[in-house]
C-alpha cells in the first residue's frame, strides 16, 4: 500500500470520525481501516496513471470520511444499530459532513455508494432516498468510488477484489452496475491516447 501519512494535512479525518463513533468500538475501527485501505488504493491507481492530476490531500481525507454515515444504518455486522437501510449511509454521510462544512467530502460519500445511483433507479427500485442524481462526478469522487469496490468492511478488508469479482457481484444487482464499474475501470486505468495499463483479471 503507498504511504498515505502526511496527506491529510488541513483536516483530521480520524479526530472527525471520533466525534461520531468512540474510541475503542468497532465501528470506529472498521471505519478507519476501510478509509486506510481505500486511500491506498486510489493512491496506487494514481501512482501508475501520472496524466490523472487528482487532489492527492483530498482523495485521502474524503477515502477516510466515504462512509462516516453508516452509523445510522442498521447493520449489526459493523456495530451500527441505527433505522435505516445501510443504502442510505452515502446520504447520510453528507449530511454529516455538510453540517460541519466539508461540503465537498459530502458529496463523496452520498456518490460512491455502488457505482452511484440514478434518479430513476431510485424511483424504479423504491430506494429510501432523495429524487436526484447521485452519480460521482469529479475524478476525485469517482477514484473512490472504484477503489472502495476492492474492500469488504465485513472482513476488515482482509481480501482484495479482483476486477473481476467486483463486476461479477455488481452484475447480481443489476448488469448495468457491471458494466459502470467497467467502464469506470477502463477510464481511470487507460491513458487516453494509450492502451491499457491494468489487467482486468
Amino acid at each position: 500500500m503507498p504511504d498515505i501519512c502526511g496527506c491529510a494535512q488541513m483536516i483530521d479525518p480520524e479526530g472527525i470520525v471520533s466525534q461520531f463513533y468512540p474510541v475503542g468500538g468497532i465501528t470506529r475501527e472498521l471505519l478507519l481501516r476501510h478509509g486506510e485501505l481505500v486511500a491506498g488504493k486510489a493512491l496506487a491507481v494514481l501512482d501508475r496513471a501520472p496524466w490523472l492530476d487528482a487532489d492527492r490531500e483530498f482523495v485521502v481525507q474524503a477515502a477516510m470520511l466515504h462512509d462516516i454515515g453508516i452509523g445510522r444504518t442498521h447493520c449489526p455486522e459493523l456495530g451500527c444499530t441505527g433505522d435505516l437501510p445501510y443504502v442510505c449511509h452515502g446520504v447520510e454521510g453528507r449530511y454529516i459532513l455538510d453540517r460541519i462544512g466539508l461540503k465537498d467530502h459530502g458529496l463523496v460519500c452520498e456518490r460512491h455508494v455502488g457505482v452511484g445511483i440514478r434518479a430513476d433507479e431510485t424511483l424504479r427500485r423504491k430506494l429510501p432516498l432523495p429524487d436526484r442524481d447521485m452519480l460521482p462526478l469529479s475524478l476525485e469522487e469517482r477514484l473512490i468510488c472504484y477503489a472502495d469496490k476492492f474492500f469488504s468492511k465485513t472482513d476488515n478488508g482482509r481480501h482484495e477484489k479482483r476486477i473481476a469479482e467486483i463486476s461479477a457481484g455488481l452484475k447480481r444487482f443489476s448488469p448495468e452496475y457491471g458494466a459502470r464499474f467497467m467502464a469506470l475501470h477502463r477510464w481511470l486505468t487507460r491513458r487516453p491516447d494509450g492502451p491499457q495499463d491494468a489487467a482486468e483479471g
